[in-house]
């Protein structure tokens, strides 16, 4: 929730700051800069956790620290009085809720057994999609009161995380052998060799993809809405949020079927396949269709693409880590296979716009790359 509200929150405050001309570009360039800060945050917070031996195990302390980091940081993305502070906030909050996301995401490798993955991805992948689907929603109703309304979502947050972190106690590992923490522990931190390990490179370009072509539309969705549609502004801000709620059915839906359904037949790629396709399918609708009834059957196609996928993702690529002692540093750097999209995707998608001079020309892009990246799944021989 907190990603779809602060989003709805953060095009507002640009198109507030910036020209009808300039928004594109300063959306892109908060985008991407947050998401760089994002991209450094979980691999070396992995290194971190992976080495941290504590009464209260290796993972919860940096949850904790980097959910009051993210916190704190969206109280004061409200007060941004100009692009370049906005910025600043928006990359500290990122900083912060990837530090948290990196060991959180070392839950399901660590603690989960291989035949009980699909589920929890699920349980995962449906608060992912669900927060997506609601935050817009959420960020609606404090249209006209940002400040209120990060007060609000930041307070959510840090309540969320500090539950979690109380009710779901790790195991002392203060006993257990630590390695060496050299220096070159943060440069390989942002590697894994591809040679060695084809599977987690064929997973990680394929989450790259999906998750890229996903941010490519929901990044400039309020835009869309006004620029290929033709809404003025306050009818984009009411028409958004409610485009996510009527895809809602069709997320919980597919993302409560496709997790149990990939531990009950042992496959993983299957589903995956699907769900990329259906992504695929979905983002085509608005070019045959380019109205709010078009993009609310694209939505709710996507939407169910994209949770079916989230569902099962996590699964697949906890089979293909290369390093059981290295969990925290290979999700952090397989998790820059979502975070790496919203650095590229923003500038990316100001281009097509930009070179085609239509916002209806994101459509068939998206498609096309979210049918690549579900056939990046074919290649993975270590998982069915």
């Amino acid at each position: 929730m907190a990603y779809g509200a602060s989003a709805f929150f953060l095009a507002l405050q640009v198109q507030l700051i910036e020209s009808d001309e300039g928004k594109v570009a300063g959306l892109a360039m908060v985008s991407t800069l947050s998401a760089v800060a994002a991209m450094v945050s979980q691999p070396v917070i992995g290194v971190l956790s992976d080495r941290t031996r504590s009464r209260f195990g290796a993972r919860r302390p940096w949850m904790l620290v980097g959910g009051l980091i993210g916190s704190v940081a969206l109280l004061t993305t409200s007060l941004a009085p100009n692009l370049a502070t906005l910025t600043v906030c928006v990359m500290v909050v990122q900083f912060g809720f990837n530090a948290f996301q990196g060991p959180l995401a070392a839950v399901l490798p660590d603690r989960v057994p291989e035949q009980f993955r699909g589920r929890y991805s699920t349980g995962a992948g449906l608060g992912v999609i669900l927060g997506a689907a609601i935050g817009p929603f959420v960020g609606s109703l404090f249209a006209d009161r940002i400040t209120l309304g990060y007060q609000v979502l930041g307070g959510v947050v840090l309540l969320g995380i500090v539950l979690f972190v109380a009710l779901v106690p790790d195991r002392d590992n203060r006993g257990e052998p630590r390695e060496p923490f050299p220096l070159r522990a943060f440069a390989t931190a942002f590697w894994v060799n591809p040679v060695r390990h084809p599977d987690f490179f064929w997973g990680f370009l394929g989450r790259m993809l999906l998750f890229g072509g996903y941010y490519m539309l929901s990044t400039y969705n309020l835009y869309l809405v006004q620029q290929y549609v033709g809404l003025s502004l306050d009818e984009a801000t009411d028409i958004v949020p409610l485009l996510g709620l009527v895809a809602l059915p069709g997320i919980v839906l597919s993302t409560a079927i496709a997790g149990p359904l990939s531990d009950r037949i042992g496959r993983r790629k299957p589903p995956v396949l699907v769900a990329g396709l259906l992504i695929a399918a979905g983002a085509l609708v608005p070019l045959a269709m380019p109205t709010v009834a078009g993009l609310a059957v694209s939505g709710a196609i996507v939407g169910a693409g994209f949770g079916a996928f989230v569902a099962v993702d996590q699964a697949l690529m906890s089979s293909v880590l290369p390093n059981a002692d290295d969990h925290g540093k290979d999700l952090g750097v397989l998790n820059l296979a979502a975070t790496l999209p919203g650095t590229v995707a923003p500038v990316a998608a100001g281009a097509v716009v930009a070179v085609f001079d239509s916002y209806g020309a994101l459509y068939p892009v998206v498609g096309v790359i979210s049918v690549l990246g579900a056939l990046c799944i074919l290649p993975i021989r270590s998982v069915r």
